[in-house]
């Protein structure tokens, strides 16, 4: 056998042993936490524990910032944080979430076609109003625990009600402010 050989043979081999070692090393230095629960949710959420039922989520009224509110930022607000999802035109259709063209006052999960969350067909029977809005835009998995809505939400009162009062153009007569 060549000194050629033995030379690729102990290369292959000491670039083994270096990757052996490496990976052992790094399962020592670093050690990943496992996570309770899967961060993405695949089919219908379970149904909410009775310690998530037992602590609503509330948050400041909106009404006294919709008189104040500008739809133009709103606009923009909604184009920028929610149009990846929704469309925002009448008879416009369904993207990743359902059409928001009317939604002030509309009744929940009843657009037809769209596959809403359980949580939200629980709740078709209540209306989108403004308080409903304001709830869920704050932060949508504590407003409706097992919904399918992966967005954070928007923390600032007064871009919510910005938001929202876009939303209320987006409608043949807008909803009387209240």
């Amino acid at each position: 056998m060549s000194l050629e050989a033995n030379k690729a043979f102990a290369a292959v081999l000491t670039a083994g042993i270096v990757f052996m070692v490496s990976g052992f090393i790094s399962s020592v230095v670093v050690r990943p936490e496992r996570l309770e629960q899967s961060a993405i949710q695949v089919g219908d959420a379970p149904p909410p524990t009775e310690a998530a039922a037992a602590a609503p989520f509330t948050v400041e009224p909106i009404a006294p910032l919709l008189a104040a509110a500008n739809a133009d930022n709103g606009r923009t607000l909604a184009q920028r944080q929610c149009g990846a999802c929704h469309v925002f035109e009448n008879n416009g259709r369904n993207g990743v979430g359902p059409n928001l063209y009317g939604i002030v006052n509309r009744l929940h999960a009843n657009i037809e076609g769209f596959n809403y969350s359980a949580a939200n067909k629980a709740r078709h029977e209540h209306a989108w109003d403004y308080e409903a809005i304001n709830t869920f835009i704050t932060a949508p998995a504590k407003a409706m625990p097992g919904t399918r809505m992966a967005f954070a939400g928007l923390s600032s009162a007064a871009q919510r009600a910005d938001v929202i009062a876009y939303l209320r153009t987006l409608a043949p007569t807008p909803a009387p402010l209240p």
